[in-house]
Parts: structure tokens; C-alpha cells; sequence
């Protein structure tokens, strides 16, 4: 990017990225802009963010509009984050829905999954839960989503180099669900790559992936402004089941919508019921 970017490009960009994945970029975060964005400018042989945006109007919804929304989202991501969803899926929620659903499939959404850590997380927990409580749980399907194609690519693969199975992955789990790849990295097992589908799906759009039991949709609405986080989580209520969990971010809250959630404690942990 050989110019500064102008006040006009900044708050030009600010909104088509809000209009696109529901991104909203504070005041001052022009460095962040331009270093996401250089090697894209570079490749396309664009000088500024202006002609990049003129360039994105002209394309409409096509590849670069893509590029530009993967460059700016967050794939920040590790096994078993913050633990304690983890641990409540565990000894609270697979308990529950094995004695209240008896052979009916359990269906687990995990949203903004980037590159497959969390699905792949709750997939061990299924199965160590399994190997406690032989027949219980015998269906159970999670489906992934992401907005961005290559951390989905990445997820599919499930092959994943050492600096990445040791972020919050202990030894055990990782000579149990693991083994060796081809390539130098560690590649996840079949019996926990079998359950899990992933789809590519932007949280703005309207979508159609049945209804859920468990939607976990942890660390992104914070992204959002306060009537999209409103709107997001008022049709994640619309896709779950009766009686449902919703499980958010550490630093997450529901802000409202008392008619449609009801809010459990943990110790330590909060997650929310569908009413």
C-alpha cells in the first residue's frame, strides 16, 4: 500500500466490511487495515485502499470480496478453549440429553469454528463421554461453520502442525485422537473427523441448517454491533430445539432477550436455555 490511508477510504471500508461479515472496526485501526490488507494490494497491483474498494464495487460478490473479509477475520483459535464450556458439555449437557432424548441424534452447531479446533474439541468430549457410558449417545452429528474458505480447507484436512496440537492440547489426547502425518504434522482420527460437516455460512445471512440441541457461537459477537448481535442471536433461538443450550464467549452476555433465553449457572460457567 504506497499511500496513507484517508479518513474517507477508512470510513469507506469500515462500512462495506460491516455490510459484508458484520465486522465492526473501531476508530484509529488504520494499521491493523493496511497490514491485513498490503500483501492483497500488492497482488492485485492496487495502490491505495480506495482503488481497492472501487475494485470491489466493479466485482460484486466475487473472489476478492472473499479475500478481503478472510484477510480481516479473526481465526484466533486453540483445543479446549477457556475449558470450562468444555467441561460443562461433559458432566452437565451429554448426561442430560442421553437420559431426555434416549436414541434421538444429538446435533451440535459450532459456529465460527475456524480451523476446526472447537468442533474437534467437543468431538473428543463425545468420546471420552462415550467410553463412561457404553450406548448412550450413539448419534451424534456436529455441523461446523465459518465464513472464511481457507480455515474451513484447513479444518476439513484436520492435519495440524506441532505448534498448533500444542495449543491447549494435552499429551494424552493427542496420542489417543492423533497420529502422525505424511507432511510433519498430526492428522485427527476417523472416529472424531467422522462426526464432524463443515459449511461455509456468514452469521448475517439467513440459514438453513435445521435445528439444534447445542449451538455454540463463542468469541464473535463481539465483533458486532449491539443490533447485530440482537439479530444473531434471536435466530440462533429460532434454530434451537426445545429446551436447547446456547453457549457463548468468557466475555460474552446475552444484553436482553429475557422472553427468550433463560440463564444458567455453572460454577464456574454461564450458559443459556432456550425458554
Amino acid at each position: 500500500m504506497k499511500a496513507d490511508i484517508t479518513p474517507q477510504e477508512y470510513d469507506a471500508f469500515k462500512t462495506f466490511l460491516q455490510d459484508a461479515c458484520g465486522i465492526l472496526l473501531g476508530e484509529n485501526k488504520q494499521y491493523l487495515v493496511k497490514s491485513r490488507l498490503r500483501r492483497i494490494l500488492e497482488e492485485n497491483n492496487l495502490n491505495s485502499l480506495g482503488e481497492l474498494l472501487e475494485r470491489l464495487r466493479r466485482s460484486g460478490r466475487g473472489g476478492l470480496r472473499e479475500v478481503v473479509i478472510d484477510a480481516m477475520t479473526t481465526n484466533e483459535t486453540l483445543w479446549f478453549r477457556d475449558n470450562h464450556p468444555f467441561r460443562i458439555l461433559q458432566e452437565k449437557l451429554l448426561p442430560e440429553f442421553a437420559e431426555r432424548n434416549g436414541l434421538q441424534p444429538l446435533r451440535i452447531w459450532s459456529a465460527a469454528c475456524s480451523t476446526g479446533q472447537e468442533p474437534y474439541s467437543v468431538g473428543m468430549v463425545i468420546d471420552e463421554f462415550r467410553r463412561t457410558r457404553p450406548g448412550k449417545l450413539r448419534d451424534v452429528k456436529i455441523t461446523a461453520t465459518d465464513i472464511s474458505k481457507s480455515v474451513l480447507e484447513v479444518a476439513r484436512r484436520g492435519e495440524y502442525e506441532m505448534i498448533a496440537i500444542g495449543r491447549g492440547l494435552s499429551q494424552d489426547r493427542q496420542k489417543y485422537f492423533f497420529v502422525p502425518s505424511s507432511g510433519g504434522g498430526w492428522q485427527i482420527k476417523p472416529q472424531i473427523k467422522s462426526m464432524v460437516d463443515f459449511k461455509e455460512l456468514n452469521l448475517l445471512e439467513r440459514y438453513m441448517l435445521g435445528k439444534f440441541d447445542i449451538i455454540m457461537c463463542r468469541n464473535v459477537l463481539i465483533y458486532f454491533s449491539a443490533d447485530l448481535k440482537k439479530d444473531i442471536l434471536t435466530r440462533l433461538h429460532a434454530a434451537l430445539n426445545p429446551g436447547g443450550y446456547l453457549i457463548l464467549g468468557a466475555s460474552e452476555s446475552l444484553n436482553g432477550l429475557p422472553d427468550l433465553y433463560e440463564m444458567v449457572q455453572c460454577h464456574p460457567g454461564i450458559i443459556y436455555r432456550k425458554k
